[in-house]
């Protein structure tokens, strides 16, 4: 697959049309049955339902199946508490909007969960189907509104960071090959790559001058031989290969089978119409990359072309 390099507005038209939103995850807890399937059948349409019967249970569910973008639960529970179990929840999944079931006057836990953060809503039983839908309905919004957030602030840390240490390499090594190492290792260790390899090009013809970060030990490198290393060169584009074994054609070539790699991606490093090099990540397991990965791959690739610019016209005095 192929992405236009010129606008960053094309990766995400094209990924928007590939990438089909799924169910948010919640969780349902009640050590009473009917109360545990009701809750189940109420949300099941909206929500991938998760249920416990139980706040040890539900940890356990958790550490299974991983953050959930809403629990339920009731109070009185034997074991262990609603509020008790709710609090265990917040150091792993601070973002997770907790629900609180209450048929007493816990007055004093409710207080305090609610204070602390630990809970977002409580609900007195019997409840209100159409209450209780529409405080799920918000606390989903407002969880998918935090995860957005995060994301964003990762992401724009992890571009200044990347850009920082491109930077930081450009200045203080010496000679256009010497920075090509460096650079590789920070964006194949970022993107947890098996290998990551920065090899320049001239007159769209790969040269035998490169950087090779491998996770394992050395390794042979072979993109001269590689067609979508070929075809990022010839379009200007980035090319991606996520899941090789599926794909008859790739996985027919040797090189792919013997280095054990099964996710490629690979993209020219690109200034004022020029390939100056490619940057190549490769995984030996398939690998699926979100909108926000690839975005930064390619803000990457081009600051690295800034870089590799400024590093061949200067050359520190000896």
């Amino acid at each position: 697959m192929s992405y236009p390099m010129p606008e960053l507005d094309a990766i995400s038209r094209q990924l928007a049309n590939s990438d089909r939103p799924k169910k948010a995850k919640m969780l349902v807890v009640d050590d009473e049955p009917d109360n545990l399937d009701l809750l189940y059948r109420t949300f099941r349409r909206d929500f991938q339902v998760l249920k416990a019967e139980s706040g040890v249970r539900a940890l356990e569910v958790l550490a299974a199946e991983g953050e959930v973008a809403v629990i339920i639960s009731d109070q009185r529970m034997p074991e262990m508490k609603g509020t008790e179990f709710l609090s265990r929840t917040v150091p792993q999944f601070p973002d997770t909007m907790r629900i609180i079931l209450t048929g007493f006057t816990d007055v004093e836990d409710l207080v305090e969960a609610i204070n602390s953060g630990q809970v977002y809503k409580y609900i007195t039983k019997p409840w209100d189907p159409n209450e209780l839908k529409a405080v799920v309905q918000r606390a989903a919004e407002t969880y998918e509104l935090l995860k957005q957030r995060t994301e964003e602030l990762q992401r724009s840390q992890a571009q200044t960071a990347l850009l920082s240490t491109i930077v930081n390499v450009t200045q203080n090594t010496n000679g256009l090959e010497a920075c090509l190492f460096p650079i590789a290792m920070a964006l194949g260790k970022s993107f947890s790559a098996d290998v990551c390899i920065l090899q320049l090009v001239e007159g769209n013809v790969l040269v035998d001058k490169l950087g090779v970060y491998s996770a394992e030990g050395a390794i042979e490198p072979w993109l001269e031989k590689d067609p979508l290393t070929k075809e990022a060169i010839a379009s200007k584009q980035m090319q991606t290969a996520v899941n090789i074994p599926e794909d008859d054609t790739l996985s027919a070539l040797g090189h792919y089978t013997t280095s054990g790699i099964q996710a490629h991606l690979i993209i020219p490093a690109i200034y004022r119409g020029e390939v100056l090099a490619v940057l190549s990540l490769q995984w030996k397991q398939p690998r699926s990359l979100r909108e926000d990965e690839l975005v930064l791959l390619y803000l990457s690739a081009q600051h690295t072309a800034l870089a590799l610019t400024c590093t061949r016209f200067y050359q520190p005095v000896t």
